[in-house]
């Protein structure tokens, strides 16, 4: 073998060996993006979960407090009626107290 065919023998296996190593290289770059991504895509799914059990507690106290004001409101108007028949009696007992 000559120098020619020796540098010829180098300068393949130099860029057969260079190919390799960025194809290694660029899949194990891959594999650390995919990592990256699942792991920033579970944190995202998490954060979301618990921004709906969040929105989910808002709509069940919301609900709630409705129900309370509902039954406060019934009972404002029950007053209001009994006041109301407590007046007309008073004003009953005036007249008569009053005329007799």
């Amino acid at each position: 073998m000559d120098a020619g065919s020796i540098a010829v023998v180098v300068g393949a296996a130099a860029g057969i060996s260079g190919i390799v190593l960025g194809w290694m290289g660029r899949s194990r770059s891959i594999r650390q993006e995919t990592v990256a991504e699942a792991s920033k895509d579970a944190r995202l799914h998490a954060d979301m979960e618990y921004i709906k059990r969040g929105i989910d507690d808002v709509r069940i106290e919301q609900r709630a407090q409705g129900q309370r004001f509902d039954a406060l409101t019934e009972r404002v108007t029950r007053l209001e009626e009994s006041a109301k028949q407590a007046h007309h009696r008073l004003n009953r007992l005036d007249g008569q107290g009053g005329g007799a």
